[in-house]
C-alpha cells in the first residue's frame, strides 16, 4: 500500500516541475519554419492540450495510438487508380524521350521545349481542381507522380514543386472563392508561381521576418518595402505567396505590434526586381534567386488568410508538403538502387560477380530496406490526408528527415558499390548526391525539425502533466484520472505492468517485432517525463537530449509503419510479402536496439558528461575561431 501511494504522488512531483520550470511553455521562435501550427499564436496552449491521432505525438505519453496506423491506409477509389495510372506512361516517356537531366544540369536552366512539353503535360497543376484547369490528383496519387520525377530529375522536380508544392498552396489551403477564381487558372496556363519566406537574415528564424507592408489610410490596399533571399522560382515566377510584418494596434492596449501576413503578390503590380539566378552545389537546372520589393502596391483584397495570420500560412502550406518530398525521394532511391544492382550483378571480381560478397549484399540490403521505409512514410502520411487527417505534422516532419537522409546514404553508397565508374559524371550518381545535399536544408533544415519533433511532442506530455496536476487540486472530482494513474504507476513500480501491446493488429509472423516497438514506446514515455522532471522548462536548452529523443522518435515511428504496411501484404499474399517481412523484422530489430541506446544516452550521468566536454570542446573552438592545437611539428 506504501508502494502504492508514493507511486501516485509522482505525478504531483511531475507537475510540480512543470509548475516551476516549463510554465506555459510553447514552441521557441527558433522552430519558426517548422511549427505545426493550427491556430493564432495566443491559442498554443489549446492545440497542446487537444487529443491528437498522431502515433509519434502519443508516443511522448507512452500511449499507442494506432488509429492512423493500422491498416495501412488505401484511399483511393477505383477510378482514382485507373487516373493516376492512366499518367505513369505518359510521364514516363516525358522524362526518358524529351527531358535531358544532364543537359539541365550543365545549362543550370530547364530549356522551352522541355517545359513546354511539362505544362502539355499537367505537370505543374497536380492538385489543382479540375474547375481551374488543373488534374485534381488526390495527395496519394500526387505521391506516385512525383515519384516518377524524383527517380528521373531532381532538378527539374525542384520547379515543379516550389510551383505547386509551395508556390501557390497557400491559394488552395487558404484562398477565398474570388482569389482562387482570379490566380489557380493563371498557374495552370503557364505563369510560375514561387513562395517567398526567407530572407538575408532569417532563416529559420521566420517570424522575425524584416519585410513590411503597411496599410493606406483608406485601407484600399498595402504597400510592400523588402527582400526575400533564395526563392526557387524566384526569378521567373509572375505570381508569390509572400510573408511580410504588418502593424497592428490592438484596440484595447493602443499598442502597436507587427504581425506576419501572408499576401498574392503579382509582378505586375510593379516594384519588384530579381537578383541573378545563383550559383548552386545541385539542383542547378531550378532557379532560385533574391527578390526585391519596393513600394509595391498590393489590393487589400490579396491577403491570403486574415491580417495577422501569416505564421499560421506558412507554415500549413510547408507542413503540407512535406510528404512529397519523401515521395521523390523514394523515387531517387530506385534510381540509385537500380545503378548498384545492375554494376553488382554484372562486375566480375576474383572470380565472381559482386553480388555474391558480403559486403555488397549487406550494402544492398540495406538501401532496400532504406527505400521500403521511405516510401511506406510518404504513402502512409498522403493516404491519411486523403482521408481527412488534420494530425500528421510530426510524420511529416519526419518522413523529410528520414528521406533526406536515406536517400543520401542509399547514393553515397550506390556510389561505393560501383567504384570509381560511380565517381564519373557520365555515370550520373555524382549529379545526384549534388542535387541531394539540399533537401537536408531547405523547407525546414533536418537539425531544426528535428528540435520540433522533440519540442512538440513534450509540449503535448507535459499537458498531459499538468492534467494530472489540476487533478489533484480537487481529487473527488477526477476520481477516475487518478485511480487509472496510480494503477498504471503502481503497476509498474513493482513490475507487474503490461505493456500494451498491438500484436492483434499485426500479422502472426510481426509479432515479435510489433513486441519490440510496444516495449519502447512505454520506456520512451518514461524517459520523456523524467526529462520533464529533471529539466522542466530548461529542457528547450538541452539539445543533445532533445536529439537522442527524437531519433527513438523516429525509430519508433518507423516501426510502426513498416509493420503496417508489411502487414497488409501478408495479408493480401502479395508477391513482395515474404521479402517485406524480411525488411520489416530486420528493421524493427535494429532500430528497437537504436531506441534504447538513444534514451540511455538521453539519461546516462556518464554520456551527459561526454556532452558536456562537447560543449566545451566546441566553445573553445569558437573562441579561437577554428582548431585549437598546432601540427604536430609545432608551426
Amino acid at each position: 500500500m506504501l508502494r502504492i501511494v508514493k507511486t501516485l504522488s509522482a505525478p504531483k512531483n511531475v507537475s510540480k516541475a512543470l509548475e516551476t520550470s516549463l510554465g506555459t511553455w510553447n514552441a521557441p521562435r527558433c522552430l519558426a519554419t517548422q511549427a505545426a501550427v493550427k491556430t493564432a499564436p495566443v491559442e498554443k496552449e489549446n492545440v497542446a492540450t487537444k487529443e491528437s491521432q498522431s502515433f509519434t505525438m502519443n508516443i511522448f505519453r507512452s500511449q499507442l495510438q494506432l488509429s492512423q496506423v493500422f491498416p495501412f491506409p488505401e484511399p483511393m477509389t477505383e477510378e482514382q487508380l485507373d487516373t493516376v495510372k492512366m499518367l505513369i506512361d505518359p510521364m514516363e516517356k516525358f522524362y526518358e524521350e524529351i527531358n535531358d537531366p544532364m543537359k539541365n544540369d550543365q545549362n543550370a536552366s530547364i530549356d522551352e521545349k522541355t517545359a513546354a512539353a511539362l505544362w502539355e503535360l499537367g505537370a505543374f497543376v497536380l492538385q489543382v481542381p479540375q474547375e481551374y484547369g488543373g488534374l485534381g490528383l488526390t495527395n496519394t496519387q500526387y505521391s506516385r507522380c512525383v515519384e516518377i520525377c524524383g527517380y528521373h530529375d531532381l532538378g527539374l522536380g525542384i520547379t515543379l514543386g516550389a510551383h505547386q508544392s509551395i508556390g501557390f498552396k497557400g491559394i488552395l489551403l487558404f484562398g477565398t472563392p474570388e482569389q482562387k477564381a482570379k490566380y489557380l487558372p493563371r498557374v495552370c496556363n503557364s505563369e510560375y508561381a514561387a513562395f517567398c519566406l526567407t530572407e538575408p537574415g532569417f532563416g529559420s528564424d521566420a517570424n522575425s521576418i524584416r519585410s513590411r507592408a503597411v496599410k493606406s489610410a483608406d485601407g484600399s490596399h498595402y504597400v510592400l518595402n523588402g527582400s526575400k533571399i533564395w526563392i526557387s522560382n524566384g526569378g521567373i515566377a509572375n505570381i508569390m505567396t509572400v510573408f511580410a510584418q504588418v502593424p497592428q494596434t490592438d484596440p484595447d492596449t493602443g499598442v502597436t505590434k507587427d504581425k506576419m501576413t501572408s499576401f498574392i503578390v503579382e509582378r505586375a503590380f510593379g516594384g519588384i526586381t530579381s537578383g541573378p539566378p545563383e550559383k548552386k552545389m545541385g539542383i542547378r537546372c531550378s532557379n532560385t534567386a533574391e527578390i526585391f520589393f519596393e513600394d509595391v502596391k498590393i489590393p487589400a483584397e490579396n491577403v491570403l488568410g486574415k491580417e495577422g495570420q501569416g505564421f499560421k500560412v506558412a507554415m500549413n502550406i510547408l507542413n503540407n508538403g512535406r510528404f512529397g518530398m519523401a515521395a521523390a525521394l523514394s523515387g531517387t532511391m530506385r534510381y540509385c538502387m537500380s545503378k548498384a544492382v545492375n554494376h553488382a550483378t554484372q562486375r566480375v571480381q576474383f572470380g565472381r560477380t559482386l553480388d555474391n560478397y558480403g559486403t555488397i549484399q549487406e550494402k544492398i540490403a540495406r538501401m532496400a530496406i532504406l527505400h521500403y521505409v521511405t516510401e511506406s512514410l510518404a504513402y502512409m502520411i498522403s493516404g491519411n490526408m486523403d482521408q481527412g487527417s488534420q494530425d500528421y505534422h510530426l510524420e511529416a516532419a519526419i518522413s523529410k528527415c528520414f528521406a533526406s537522409e536515406s536517400a543520401w546514404w542509399v547514393c553515397d553508397e550506390a556510389i561505393q558499390t560501383l567504384g570509381g565508374m560511380g565517381f564519373m559524371r557520365d555515370c550520373g550518381l555524382e549529379r545526384v548526391m549534388r542535387d541531394l545535399r539540399i533537401f537536408r536544408i531547405f523547407e525546414g533544415t533536418n537539425d531544426i525539425l528535428r528540435l520540433f519533433v522533440a519540442l512538440t511532442g513534450i509540449q503535448y506530455a507535459g499537458s498531459h502533466l499538468k492534467e494530472l496536476q489540476k487533478a489533484f487540486k480537487n481529487p473527488g472530482a477526477n476520481v477516475g484520472l487518478l485511480f487509472g494513474e496510480a494503477t498504471k504507476r503502481a503497476t509498474r513500480a513493482i513490475g507487474l505492468s503490461s505493456t500494451p501491446t498491438f500484436t492483434h493488429l499485426v500479422h502472426p509472423k510481426l509479432t515479435e517485432s510489433a513486441v519490440l516497438c510496444s516495449k519502447n514506446v512505454e520506456a520512451f514515455g518514461q524517459t520523456i517525463e523524467a526529462c520533464l522532471i529533471k529539466y522542466g522548462r530548461n529542457i528547450v536548452d538541452e539539445q543533445y537530449v532533445l536529439n537522442r529523443l527524437t531519433q527513438a522518435a523516429f525509430d519508433m515511428t518507423t516501426m510502426a509503419i513498416v509493420l503496417s504496411r508489411a502487414t497488409r501484404s501478408l495479408n493480401k499474399n502479395l508477391p513482395s510479402a515474404e521479402h517485406e517481412l524480411l525488411m520489416a523484422q530486420t528493421w524493427c530489430v535494429e532500430a528497437s536496439s537504436r531506441v534504447a541506446y538513444n534514451l540511455q544516452n538521453a539519461t546516462s550521468a556518464k554520456q551527459l558528461d561526454i556532452f558536456s566536454k562537447l560543449s566545451k570542446i566546441s566553445r573553445n573552438v569558437f573562441d579561437v575561431g577554428g582548431n585549437v592545437q598546432l601540427n604536430p611539428l609545432g608551426f
